[in-house]
């Protein structure tokens, strides 16, 4: 069985999986003001956070063209999963669902299947997602096995994050003005979680150490046996972070694998210089 997995560019692949040709990015576009950053392999993090540090304007994302998706799925390979940002925070979905639709036009029955899972997640969560994608397609299961049991998985998986600033949110219309405020006045760095794709707050703690403690602990209590999970964390410019979750998380429980990786341009975005997002 051949196969490939696109994801958009909020899958934040590692660098070894970047080398993997089994996977393929679909970038979204970055704007600050008036200038525009692709977010491609070309993407520089440090170079885009001053960027975003010296604008008053916050940074946005467009997702890519159903024709980009299109393109995508004219490759050689028999089966084809798409791992997209929640369709609550993008229109990266609705592009890969449409680019499938112009494709099957195109192409009629030619035996190429296709399966467009919305995370309900970002970053680590589609990282997450893609992980178990590859493991099923390396078993050589089904294609319609495959897609279940990730279905399944999207369903069942828990996303968390703790971020330094919550204004990009709050300029995107995902909190309200005031309890960014109270967030920054006071030093309280909530934790949230994406439910169904969709951004809660679960609890909140006077520093960042101390949020991300509490969230290790909302998620170990959530997550029960986790010997045959993999955690996956997410860090926007911050792996000293990112590796003191890894050793909260390894105090309380065991994990089948433990992935680490660097939040790219969309997650970047959202996440600001320092930004947390575990999945499990």
């Amino acid at each position: 069985m051949s196969y490939k997995i696109i994801g958009d560019s909020c899958l934040d692949l590692t660098a070894d999986l970047k080398k993997d040709p089994h996977f393929q990015i679909i970038p979204l576009t970055l704007q600050v003001g008036e200038i525009q950053v692709v977010d491609d392999d070309t993407f520089d993090q440090k170079s885009f956070l001053e960027i975003v540090k010296k604008s008053s304007e916050s940074p946005k994302s467009a997702c890519p063209s159903p024709e980009l998706y299109k393109e995508a799925y004219e490759c050689e390979e028999d089966h084809v999963f798409v791992i997209t940002l929640s369709e609550h925070l993008s229109g990266s979905y609705n592009s890969a669902v449409l680019g499938k639709k112009l494709y099957e036009e195109e192409h009629g029955d030619d035996g190429k299947k296709i399966a467009v899972l919305g995370s309900d997640s970002a970053s680590s969560g589609q990282l997450n997602i893609a992980l178990l994608v590859q493991s099923l397609c390396q078993a050589a299961l089904p294609f319609e096995e495959i897609e279940k049991r990730a279905r399944d998985f999207i369903k069942d998986m828990k996303t968390y994050f703790v971020l330094e600033s919550l204004d990009t949110l709050r300029k995107n219309g995902r909190l309200t003005g005031l309890q960014a405020f109270f967030a920054t006045a006071l030093n309280i760095k909530p934790v949230m979680s994406a439910q169904s794709g969709i951004i809660v707050k679960l609890d909140q703690a006077r520093g960042i150490n101390k949020a991300l403690v509490r969230m290790v602990d909302i998620a170990i209590k959530d997550s029960g046996d986790t010997r045959d999970k993999v955690l996956a964390i997410a860090h926007c410019n911050n792996p000293e972070r990112a590796e003191f979750v890894k050793q909260e998380m390894l105090k309380r429980s065991k994990y089948k694998d433990i992935i680490i990786t660097e939040t790219a341009g969309v997650a970047t975005v959202y996440a600001n210089d320092g930004g947390i997002i575990m999945t499990l």
